[in-house]
């Protein structure tokens, strides 16, 4: 049996909205929530979630970029697709189409941030209300921005650790 390579999120300091991503001897700069790391993460803080979680799938948007290179199951993005961010719906915490009733986030941005994206395990088995959605690797703001609570990293970089995941590799963000 082959063990799993680990994904490791560190801060460059406590608070900090940047930090690194490590995976085998690749080392990338990341951004983090602007409100730093949390343990006990809500919807809405704008902190990313400290623990271990787990690489679902990888979205990406097929007028930007090619199918990326990557052993994780790929799925392109749709001009509709949404990612309910209301506590208080039946689909919290997931994909949805747009328009929808609910609060949602749009997958489909001008800005480019979800390029490429890497849907994460937070808070989705099981799902509880109001301990926060949307949580992805995804691509960064100019100048490593602080995110909503998501790990970004330089599109290039993404690229080249995408090349390297494979299907249900863990993640661990630390405290």
């Amino acid at each position: 049996m082959t063990r799993r390579r680990t994904l490791i999120v560190r801060a460059l300091s406590a608070g900090a909205t940047r930090g690194s991503v490590e995976f085998g001897a690749l080392r990338f700069s990341c951004a983090l929530g602007r409100s730093g790391r949390r343990v006990r993460k809500r919807e809405g803080d704008g902190a990313t979630p400290v623990g271990r979680f787990v690489m679902q799938r990888v979205l990406y948007r097929p007028d930007r970029c090619q199918r990326p290179r990557t052993g994780l199951e790929t799925h392109p993005l749709r001009p509709m697709d949404g990612w309910c961010d209301c506590p208080r719906d039946r689909n919290y915490n997931r994909p949805v189409r747009l328009p929808y009733p609910a609060s949602a986030e749009a997958m489909w941005r001008a800005d480019g941030l979800y390029d490429l994206v890497v849907v994460l395990d937070h808070n989705s088995r099981p799902r509880v209300k109001g301990l926060g959605s949307a949580i992805f690797l995804h691509v960064a703001a100019p100048e490593l921005a602080p995110t909503e609570g998501c790990v970004a990293l330089r599109r290039v970089d993404l690229a080249r650790l995408l090349a390297q995941l494979s299907r249900g590799g863990p993640v661990w963000i630390r405290a």
